[in-house]
């Protein structure tokens, strides 16, 4: 346990970026799920936008959300979705 004043807001500091964190990819895992379970143009739309919010939160690197992004719009494509 932290003793120093500083040390302490460290702490909870860490704690609640741990939390949002873990929340932005909840959200991502949640989107990517249902867009697999029902492709569609909306459910592709939402998920890359999470993966888009991530890297913007620096939470993701941009190449590996677009690399995620690419395998969303393969699957997207294979299931026959009107894309544009």
């Amino acid at each position: 346990m932290p003793i120093i004043k500083s040390a302490k807001k460290a702490a909870r500091q860490a704690d609640k970026r741990t939390a949002h964190n873990e929340q932005i990819k909840k959200d991502i895992k949640a989107a990517v799920k249902a867009f697999k379970a029902k492709p569609s143009k909306t459910t592709l739309a939402k998920a890359q936008s999470e993966y888009d919010k991530a890297v913007k939160k620096d939470l993701l690197k941009k190449n590996t959300a677009a690399r995620h992004k690419a395998k969303l719009h393969a699957i997207a494509k294979s299931a026959k979705v009107k894309l544009a």
